[in-house]
């Protein structure tokens, strides 16, 4: 018997044997949900520390917990349907029936008492519980700082324990925050280490404002006195773990090209997961706001005969020429009760990797991607011309925005195709991002803005105004670059080629290019942001 029958049998049974009401049923199912509690592994410090397990488990979850502040689940594969901030205090397990409730812990769940006991109040209840291991604080902070954490390195946790006895010789690293920094002095002094002894102080460690100030101990209680009060946890490494030279070889975090740089991104956040995630790479801290919403057409006859005519074989080429146009014709298939099947025998051409990429995650490969210019002239000059031979019919179907250009449709026209366009989506523009958005793009707050398209530098111009003149610019391509020149925007950087890929690439060599100017002209290597105006750093 198929699944839904025996479920609809057993249903008329209960029913008939209980004299119970639909209603009634339906609570009875709702008391048998098993509630399911996952301590989430999330950090320390940036997003993409996040397992995959732990990325999955958010995503399921009914409600996430966030027990830190220092919890960054900006993650471009988190989706997040409830959240909620509470410090540990005030959890409480008996809330949580019927749920599946996750709860993110700062660095590695069991490796915090707290999480270890709220893990075995969930238990005491009857509760079904998860853990998702994270990456630890008290080894991943000191990599954060370049330090190497060999087998014969003495660990300190200085907030689990102020009275630890230090080797008298050999590597320590110890972690806690500014406020231990005199702990930690007193610490090397009781172990009889010596005055000259090289220390390294990281503090902000794993975040964007991470610093190193390297010191000896005999300085450390002086620097304690300068650092009092300093937010985010610090890492202290003694001995031959803070020797500059092996440190400098293992700075891998603050030496990032685009480390602590605050970038915008002119785009809608599930159009911009592979351009931040790149960014995020090479150290930026990006910032998305979008500048356009999508909208689907004012009249959708037209496009709704598209899709009939693409399912009866009406056309040789479907020619996409943007992820948006990918997603529209998705969507109006998964409204039909359609799939990719009913591509078949159709070939299909994208205008550039991202499109391409939208293609292939619904499960269709691409014949033509253009290997030059990633454009709708790209795709026209290596478009191929019509053959009476060959090809069955020459119609080709190209969904499109309502304000595209005509250069795709002109290109193929003159090939021999006839082309149908179709609008199957509107591109609106977006509300204003918030006043303290709309003031930091005016000031020079963010490092650099990076622009996608044409439609993202008017868009962005129309609802929060002009970047400021020491942000530095970045266009994907010659014509996003035009319309930010008439603009009066300065472009600093451009793509070679046209992909969200190569354009954070652009940003992250112009950026190492900088930093060698500023260091030869002997000034200090900074963020544009931080550069000095009449004295004042920009925005001030």
């Amino acid at each position: 018997m198929p699944e839904q029958d025996v479920n609809e049998t057993m249903t008329s049974e209960t029913s008939s044997q209980t004299g119970s009401s639909p209603s009634m049923k339906k609570a009875a199912v709702m008391e048998e949900t098993p509630t399911r509690v996952v301590l989430v592994g999330a950090g320390p410090g940036p997003s993409w520390l996040l397992t995959l397990a732990g990325v999955d488990a958010l995503n399921a979850a009914d409600e996430v917990i966030i027990t830190s502040p220092d919890i960054d689940l900006s993650h471009p594969e988190v989706h997040l349907r409830q959240t909620s901030r509470l410090d540990w205090d005030h959890i409480n397990p008996a809330d949580f029936h019927g749920r599946q409730v996750a709860i993110a812990v700062w660095g590695d769940p069991l490796m915090d008492s707290r999480a270890a006991d709220l893990a075995g109040a969930c238990v005491d209840l009857g509760l079904e519980v998860d853990i998702v291991p994270g990456v630890a604080a008290r080894t991943s902070l000191p990599e954060f700082a370049g330090i190497s954490l060999g087998s014969t390195v003495q660990l300190v946790d200085l907030v689990a324990t102020q009275d630890a006895e230090l080797a008298e010789t050999g590597p320590v690293v110890m972690i806690g925050d500014a406020d231990h920094l005199s702990v930690a002095a007193e610490l090397a002094e009781r172990a009889g280490r010596h005055e000259d002894e090289p220390v390294l102080v990281t503090v902000h460690a794993a975040s964007p404002e991470q610093t190193s100030r390297s010191t000896t101990l005999g300085e450390l209680s002086e620097l304690a006195r300068e650092l009092a009060g300093t937010p985010g946890p610090v890492v202290v490494a003694l001995g031959a773990a803070a020797s500059p030279d092996r440190r400098n070889r293992l700075n891998w975090f603050e030496s990032k090209p685009l480390f602590g740089w605050r970038v915008l991104v002119p785009r809608t956040k599930d159009q911009a997961g592979v351009l931040t995630s790149r960014l995020a790479s090479h150290g930026a801290v990006p910032e998305v706001v979008p500048t356009i919403s999508i909208e689907p057409p004012r009249t959708p006859q037209h496009f709704d005969r598209a899709i009939t005519g693409l399912v009866e074989g009406r056309y040789r080429w479907v020619a996409f020429t943007s992820a948006n146009a990918v997603r529209a014709v998705r969507e109006k298939f998964t409204d039909y009760g359609l799939d990719a099947r009913s591509f078949g025998g159709i070939q299909i051409a994208a205008v550039g990797a991202m499109t391409a990429q939208a293609l292939r995650a619904w499960g269709l490969e691409p014949d033509l991607v253009p290997l030059g210019e990633q454009s709708a002239a790209g795709l026209s000059a290596e478009f191929p011309a019509f053959d009476e031979l060959l090809d069955p019919m020459n119609r080709v179907l190209l969904p499109k925005a309502d304000i595209a250009t005509e250069v795709l449709a002109a290109g193929m026209v003159e090939l021999g195709w006839e082309v149908e366009e179709v609008v199957a989506y509107r591109t609106v523009r977006a509300a204003p991002p918030p006043a303290e958005t709309r003031e930091a793009i005016k000031t020079g707050r963010f490092d650099a803005v990076v622009f996608t398209s044409s439609s993202t530098v008017r868009n962005l111009v129309g609802i929060a105004g002009k970047p400021h003149k020491l942000s530095i610019i970045a266009a994907i391509g010659p014509r996003t670059a035009e319309t930010c020149e008439e603009h009066g925007l300065r472009v600093d950087v451009q793509a070679e080629n046209p992909s969200a890929v190569e354009l954070a690439d652009a940003l992250a060599a112009f950026a190492l290019r900088r930093r060698a100017e500023l260091a030869a002209k002997g000034k200090p290597t900074v963020r544009p942001t931080l550069q000095r105006r009449r004295g004042r750093p920009v925005g001030s």
